[in-house]
């Protein structure tokens, strides 16, 4: 049986459901198989609310027994009479199904690749991990392997660190850190991209590099060494000074930054490709994609979510083999 690619539904109360429904036409045009993860029932009253057609012909499956099919669909048991119920607080044992469903699929080879549509984080991992990305890398027994690379065709940028209070960003700074990020690059770009030459370039932590410690020590300390390093092995430049990061990678030509902590980097990185990007996991043994938003919790039901950002992770899965 061909392998498929997994599409987790998401977050039950959000606009997980409109996006994918929005975006069937273009899925049923791919040459992938898919096995979709979720509530049927309640992906029905969602799209009758919606007034979008849930025009697919769904092989209902089990992880046991999938069907050599375009469309499998694995159903989770999730008791929700309204289409969409805004107060409801009940969804984390139902997406910790989903995952482990998935997580299955992946172990027996039966999976080549996975989509989540957004998750509540917070509900689902519940403090036990920073997000979605360190949750897959630990289930799938990868733990500390993975990273985060927000991606564009263009440009993309990984953070160090993702979901972390500020002010323990400069402890997590290190060597290894920095090597792991480099290393996931290369095999990413040159592996499943398929590009032999591209430009890495490695943000300072501190504002203007540190000023030669007089601001911070963790450029001299940790990160020029690492550079000064590394840089017999991978093609990088730096440290770059972060406020002008974005500036110096269009004249240099760079094709991603790394940055010390979230919104060092995802901030503009957002701005400048808005839903033409996708969240991937890399350093795992398959790809792991989720839509670069979250459950837009402030337009729920109401129609007018864009499905972009999920498109583009379905055409990734159709570009490249992996």
């Amino acid at each position: 049986m061909k392998k498929s690619i997994i599409i987790i539904l998401g977050e039950p109360n959000s606009i997980s459901s409109e996006i994918f429904l929005k975006s069937i036409n273009y899925i049923k045009k791919t040459k992938l198989n898919f096995i979709i993860i979720g509530n049927y029932s309640l992906l029905k009253r969602q799209a009758n609310y919606l007034n979008l057609k849930l025009n697919i012909n769904f092989s209902f499956s089990n992880v046991y027994n999938l069907k050599d099919k375009k469309f499998n669909f694995i159903n989770i048991d999730y008791n929700q009479t309204k289409p969409f119920d805004l107060r409801s607080n009940k969804s984390d044992i139902y997406i910790k199904k989903c995952f482990e469903c998935a997580v299955l699929l992946i172990k027996k080879n039966l999976a080549s690749g996975l989509v989540n549509l957004p998750i509540n984080k917070s509900k689902f991992t519940k403090n036990k991990y920073h997000g979605i990305t360190e949750y897959i890398a630990d289930k799938t027994n990868n733990k500390n392997r993975e990273n985060m690379l927000l991606f564009n065709k263009n440009f993309s940028v990984l953070p160090l660190t993702t979901h972390i209070p500020l002010k323990e960003v400069y402890k997590e700074i290190s060597y290894k850190k920095i090597e792991k990020a480099c290393k996931n690059i290369k095999n990413f770009y040159s592996k499943t991209l398929k590009r032999k030459k591209y430009k890495i370039g490695i943000l300072g932590l501190n504002p203007h590099n540190g000023e030669n410690g007089y601001i911070g020590t963790e450029e001299k300390k940790i990160i020029i060494p690492a550079i000064k390093k590394l840089k017999k092995k991978y093609p990088i430049i730096g440290p770059l000074s972060p406020d002008t990061s974005f500036l110096q990678r269009e004249k240099l030509k760079i094709d991603i930054l790394i940055g010390h902590y979230h919104d060092q980097i995802l901030t503009t990185f957002k701005t400048k490709f808005n839903f033409n990007a996708i969240n991937i996991t890399i350093g795992l043994p398959f790809i792991r994609i989720s839509p670069d938003h979250g459950v837009g919790a402030e337009i729920i039901g109401k129609g007018i979510a864009d499905p972009k950002s999920f498109i583009e992770a379905i055409k990734f899965f159709s570009k490249y083999d992996f």
